[in-house]
């Protein structure tokens, strides 16, 4: 059987070639993150051909994935590096503000002196540095080293438990995203989602550039995490992000937030991406941690639609090797069985009660594999939702782009037809394809849900054909 668990791959310089897209897509590649933090337009414009080209020449529908950067409150530039140790006073300062105390840096975020308070932690560079603020001074923010660090140039602030008012997208992000709908992107990702109206913003923004790339929001906060069910209900794909989250979070708290997201997720029929730090070592070196495994082990055992590379597959040195692993360790833990968290999923539309059937009765069967007939990934969705584990999932759609955005779905196999307005004569045609993909053989149940034309109107249907 295909694996099930997809498997997403930040591009950078260690993986940009055509020979090294080709070699990860062989190795189990199933979408490309292109990061906008650090990506141009000019290498965001010759790289999305060259994934298009590629994928092509090797008949695999990949998607592509455009990850904004989002509002991230920086520090600014710093002459010197300043070695901070515990008891330091330093000043955070706003709008060039000058400061007289020893240690100081400037902030790019305005609205900071108002949004933080006296008592609040300031989390610097991933967490490294550990600040407390003890006193606001017109536009200077006075706090206390608590962990010892060296504070470079543009250095990441985390904020824990602030809301902060600072846009969804920047004008960077509306650069950006307008790029990407000229590209054609699968999915964007909307970096520090805050909350349901987060979605509704980009998505009005897609609207106006003619895209149909659907959304990933990113859960890096507190704040999001407070709306974490009206965002689910309200986004396409939900990513849990893992940087900003576990720096947000208490570190123990990290994998219970997980398992919750990817619990409500299943519940609510979204799709789920567990990311960052998934293989770190094996950015130097060529062998993952035993921990790193077990890590892996664990989202694909809680059933995530997808798992994600980062630094592993941009500048680390074995870029495919990494992808090599997480196939490995995915198939095997998929052989193993999962933990069941679709079991308390909630169908709300007619169509999902009806793909529910199907699942209920493939499971039934022997040697069963389900084809489904999608017009806009909306049915291999809800299917993949279900999370059939024992049954093989061939999705039909007639365009490339439906092909591509579905190949984020947990077990769905996206395949390239022509739709014909007869639903019996489409799915003869569907299974002459498989059988000559020798994807099925004498002995299979089939298990299909398509269309069902009765007295010129249509109708979902579910059919089991034995293959003879």
């Amino acid at each position: 059987m295909t694996r099930k668990t997809k498997i997403i791959c930040t591009l950078g310089p260690a993986s940009e070639s055509e020979a090294t897209l080709a070699e990860m897509i062989r190795a189990g590649a199933n979408v490309f993150r292109l990061n906008m933090s650090h990506a141009t337009h000019e290498w965001v414009s010759g790289i999305v051909p060259r994934i298009r080209k590629v994928a092509a020449e090797l008949g695999r529908f990949v998607a592509i994935l455009m990850d904004t950067q989002g509002p991230a409150i920086r520090t600014g530039d710093l002459e010197t590096k300043l070695d901070l140790k515990p008891g330091d006073i330093i000043e955070l300062t706003v709008r060039g503000e000058k400061s007289e105390e020893l240690y100081s840096v400037d902030v790019n975020y305005d609205g900071l002196i108002d949004d933080i308070s006296v008592g609040d932690t300031v989390l610097v560079d991933n967490g490294v540095i550990h600040l407390k603020v003890l006193e606001k001074r017109h536009r200077r923010i006075r706090c206390e080293v608590l962990t010892p660090g060296t504070m470079g140039s543009r250095r990441h602030i985390n904020l824990p438990g602030v809301k902060v008012n600072l846009p969804p997208l920047t004008a960077k992000d509306l650069e950006d995203v307008a790029l990407g709908a000229r590209l054609g992107v699968d999915y964007v990702a909307l970096s520090f989602c805050r909350e349901p109206g987060d979605v509704d913003l980009l998505r009005r923004v897609l609207g106006e550039h003619g895209s149909k790339a659907q959304i990933v929001a990113k859960i890096e906060d507190q704040v999001a995490m407070s709306n974490i069910q009206e965002i689910i209900e309200t986004t396409d794909v939900i990513m849990v992000a893992r940087g900003d989250l576990g720096i947000e979070c208490a570190m123990e708290e990290m994998p219970i937030i997980q398992r919750r997201i990817v619990k409500l997720c299943l519940r609510y029929g979204r799709p789920v991406i567990v990311a960052t730090h998934m293989l770190e070592s094996m950015i130097q070196n060529p062998v993952p941690t035993r921990a790193e495994v077990t890590d892996v082990a664990n989202a694909v055992f809680e059933e995530a639609d997808a798992i994600m590379l980062s630094g592993e597959t941009t500048i680390g040195k074995y870029p495919v090797s990494c992808v090599r692993v997480l196939d490995k360790v995915a198939r095997r833990i998929e052989k193993s069985g999962g933990a069941g968290y679709a079991r308390d999923a909630i169908y709300r539309k007619d169509r999902q009660k009806t793909v529910h059937s199907a699942t209920v009765l493939a499971a039934t069967l022997e040697r069963s594999k389900m084809m489904i007939f999608t017009r806009s990934g909306g049915m291999a969705n809800y299917v993949s939702a279900q999370r059939p584990r024992d049954t093989e999932i061939f999705a039909f759609a007639s365009t490339e782009e439906v092909c591509r955005r579905i190949a984020l779905n947990w077990g769905i196999l996206p395949i390239l037809m022509p739709f014909d307005p007869n639903p019996d004569k489409m799915i003869r045609t569907a299974e002459i394809l498989l059988r000559e993909q020798k994807r099925i053989e004498p002995g299979d149940n089939l298990v299909i849900i398509s269309d069902l034309l009765a007295e010129e109107k249509r109708f979902d249907s579910i059919q089991v054909r034995p293959v003879t």
